[in-house]
């Protein structure tokens, strides 16, 4: 078995999502979260840093734990209940943690939006929808049946995909932004598209979009934020020269 130190793969990782550049919400606190003793020798992808997903991370040997949304979303609070057990769970296993939220969104080759584009079939984007002085998501030009890209969602999140048919049935300008973007509807309606394509969003964002004349699709917030994690979690084994697998604890939402 191989191994690799901590502060290699958290220094490749930092430099290739500019995760010191990238703005984000308080919480997110990307980069390493919990740090280990430093030899690496399994990586563990994951959507959320919870307690089902470190429990199966510990069960698997993981000790560098990969994830979108990580451990502290809820602010400061005591070390008690599930917050006490996954933290003893984390020490335990002397496993690390990385989290990368919006760095790993936005990036151009590891982002879920870029990721899910190319799923897709979308090519040569434009950046779309700025957060915390920089765009995360991708637009694009095109000509696609609506019920046509909605089964390509489908085939790409692989599962059920629910669409507020509120623009063209020939969507030609489309936006992608994973996540919970859907109350932001009418920003990307201001950025010129027809069709947005987000996770979830409140329930009066499906009126919203009928009333701005936008096909807004729901394709899952976990679902479509499941390709930045793998790609990347499958970038670091190449590059170190050791073994992933992904943890999938899916919300449904």
């Amino acid at each position: 078995m191989q191994f690799m130190h901590l502060n290699n793969v958290v220094g490749y990782l930092d430099e290739l999502l500019n995760i010191p550049l990238v703005g984000d919400y308080p919480n997110a606190l990307n980069g390493l979260q919990v740090g280990n003793a430093g030899g690496l020798s399994k990586i563990g992808a994951a959507v959320d840093a919870c307690e089902a997903v470190i429990g199966e991370a510990t069960a698997a040997g993981v000790d560098f734990l990969l994830v979108h949304h990580g451990l502290f979303w809820g602010g400061l609070s005591p070390l008690t209940g599930a917050a006490y057990r996954k933290t003893r769970a984390i020490l335990e296993a002397d496993m690390a943690v990385y989290s990368a939220h919006l760095p790993l969104d936005a990036h151009p080759r590891f982002g879920n939006n870029a990721l899910l584009a190319e799923a897709l079939g979308l090519e040569n984007g434009e950046p779309f929808f700025e957060e915390f002085g920089g765009p995360i998501g991708w637009k694009f030009e095109t000509e696609i049946n609506r019920e046509v890209l909605r089964s390509r969602i489908e085939k790409a999140v692989d599962g059920t995909v629910h669409l507020a048919p509120g623009g063209p049935v020939e969507a030609r300008r489309i936006g992608i932004v994973t996540g919970g973007a859907g109350g932001e509807v009418a920003r990307a309606a201001k950025e010129g598209v027809d069709t947005f394509i987000t996770g979830e969003g409140p329930h009066w964002s499906f009126t919203a979009a009928e009333e701005l004349g936008v096909n807004l699709f729901y394709a899952g917030h976990y679902a479509t934020e499941t390709f930045g994690v793998k790609a990347l979690a499958e970038e670091i084994s190449k590059k170190f020269g050791v073994p992933w697998e992904f943890i999938d604890h899916p919300t449904g939402l």
